[in-house]
């Protein structure tokens, strides 16, 4: 079975059953999925995006929150369009910071949906290539998050962006 948006809680629950403590975690809401005769009612309405929505996540993050609990490959990003910056360049700037970044992510967005940027940042950590780096946009500057990557050993670089006002550059290797 494929897990997509448009998947229908109760053809998902049928298929994993184990699933259901995801889908209740996420939009409590559902926790009416374990009352048999709701689940085929409101199970055969409902699709994954409407549970998002009612838990208030990221629709492409629940869904490959799913499908990796199933077994199954993520699903890349959806809809949002990849964030470019340009990023302004110094002398003093790191070497190690030179070229493109690998990933670019936007924590402001991140925190309003709800979600962990440093979860993110792990995750796409363990992805990028040797000598790549993960660029975090930020309209803040991100101290927690920094301190959280320096005890973790991590190649840490901030500035602000003085051609964007508000705008935090945070670079991570």
């Amino acid at each position: 079975m494929e897990i997509t948006r448009n998947t229908k809680l109760f053809d998902l629950l049928e298929a994993y059953p184990f699933l259901e403590d995801h889908i209740i975690g996420v939009a409590p809401p559902f926790q009416n999925l374990k009352n048999p005769v709701l689940r085929r009612t409101v199970g055969k309405l409902a699709t994954i995006e409407k549970a998002a929505q009612i838990g208030g996540v990221d629709v492409d993050c629940f869904i490959n929150v799913l499908r990796r609990a199933a077994g199954h490959a993520e699903l890349p990003a959806g809809d949002a369009p990849p964030l470019v910056v340009a990023i302004p360049r110094a002398e003093t700037d790191p070497g190690w910071i030179a070229g493109d970044p690998e990933f670019t992510l936007d924590g402001s967005a991140l925190l309003d949906r709800g979600e962990v940027p440093l979860l993110k940042i792990n995750e796409l950590l363990t992805r990028r290539t040797a000598g790549g780096f993960v660029l975090l946009v930020t309209n803040f500057e991100p101290s927690p998050i920094l301190e959280a990557l320096q005890k973790q050993g991590r190649r840490v670089f901030h500035k602000t962006n003085p051609d964007a006002s508000g705008q935090h550059l945070t670079f991570v290797q």
